[in-house]
């Protein structure tokens, strides 16, 4: 299950339920993805056929919301 948190222009953020328990945010477009540790910083831990520009978009995005994203991850997960 991969439940999106938030849509911004072409890209979806979301977190998937079956993975590793350190918090973080995928971001997805048609074309390409990302990974972004919400902890212990904020930081990109991967990426796949995303431009410089929009690793920037996305990360100032994360940056952002990054408080909104944790209380979602936390209350999917019961934390």
């Amino acid at each position: 299950m991969s439940p999106t948190i938030k849509r911004e222009g072409k890209y979806r953020f979301f977190f998937n339920s079956r993975e590793e328990t350190r918090r973080h945010v995928h971001a997805a477009t048609a074309d390409g993805n990302a990974k972004y540790w919400l902890e212990p910083r904020i930081e990109l831990a991967s990426y796949y056929n995303l431009s410089s520009k929009e690793l920037k978009e996305i990360e100032d995005f994360v940056r952002e919301h990054v408080n909104e994203f944790t209380d979602a991850w936390n209350k999917h997960f019961g934390q």
